[in-house]
């Protein structure tokens, strides 16, 4: 996605410098890598319905989140399938 697509979220002081979208069911995801005087971080925003939760990740851990992250992938592909109410 280009920034200059980025137009769900308001913006609130210096445009992110890469902007990704992820919509699912009832949730969007934004992530956006941003910049300040402190380094760079990767900015995770979840709305649902208008409602909004963020968390800041610092480029630093990303790769240690990337790798939590896929272990959790690779335990959920081992266990049996749920058992979904229709």
């Amino acid at each position: 996605m280009r920034n200059d697509e980025y137009e769900e979220q308001p913006r609130r002081g210096t445009p992110p410098l890469h902007s990704e979208k992820i919509m699912t069911d009832r949730k969007i995801f934004f992530l956006d890598l941003k910049e300040n005087e402190r380094g760079r971080v990767i900015k995770i925003t979840e709305d649902v319905r208008g409602r909004r939760d963020t968390i800041m990740l610092p480029v630093e851990a990303a790769d240690e989140f990337l790798d939590a992250l896929q272990r959790i992938l690779e335990m959920e592909r081992d266990l049996p399938p749920i058992n979904k109410l229709a």
